[in-house]
């Protein structure tokens, strides 16, 4: 799960801000949708961040919204931004996170990971057993892949099909 520590809100020019932003960071008057409009984005999310299912949004030693992970979209700089929906009270992750201290020590980095039993997901092999922090269990994905590839055929049908089918995206 990513967890992030906000400051206080402070004030940025929509012309200048990647999302069009107006302020970003925490303010006790915000409503939820101010909330997550002001701080889904603009992150410095590694590589572990593309596998969590959620996030969580904390200030001043208390999580103050849960986030429910969509897909995270680049944006300018290396950084992306967070698309998906804020959770509600009666969300078990929202239960058992917001109004509590947050389950990661604080650090200087805003952004931290933490495993989770709420952030795991079925393995992507179809085995039915639970993944946390990834995908595929280890080894799992090669094992997806090979059964894929005997849909087709053999490895030279296969990437034959693969051939007259994939179109690359041509960058303007």
């Amino acid at each position: 799960m990513i967890h992030i520590t906000l400051g206080r809100m402070r004030y940025v020019n929509p012309e200048e801000d990647q999302l069009g932003r107006e302020h970003v960071g925490f303010d006790p008057n915000m409503g939820d949708d101010a909330l997550f409009r002001a701080n889904r984005g603009c992150w410095v999310l590694g590589e572990r961040a593309e596998k969590e299912k959620y996030a969580l949004l904390s200030f001043e030693g208390e999580v103050r919204m849960a986030i429910e992970i969509d897909r995270l979209v680049p944006v300018a700089g290396g950084r992306k931004a967070i698309e998906g929906r804020y959770l509600k009270p009666g969300d078990e992750v929202y239960d058992t996170y917001v109004g509590k201290q947050p389950p990661v020590d604080t650090t200087r980095n805003p952004i931290t990971y933490f495993d989770s039993p709420h952030d795991t997901r079925l393995c992507g092999c179809d085995c039915g057993e639970p993944v946390a922090g990834g995908w595929f269990l280890a080894g799992h994905d090669q094992k997806a892949l090979h059964a894929r590839v005997a849909k087709i055929g053999t490895v030279r049908d296969f990437i034959d099909w693969f051939d007259r089918t994939y179109v690359e995206e041509k960058s303007e």
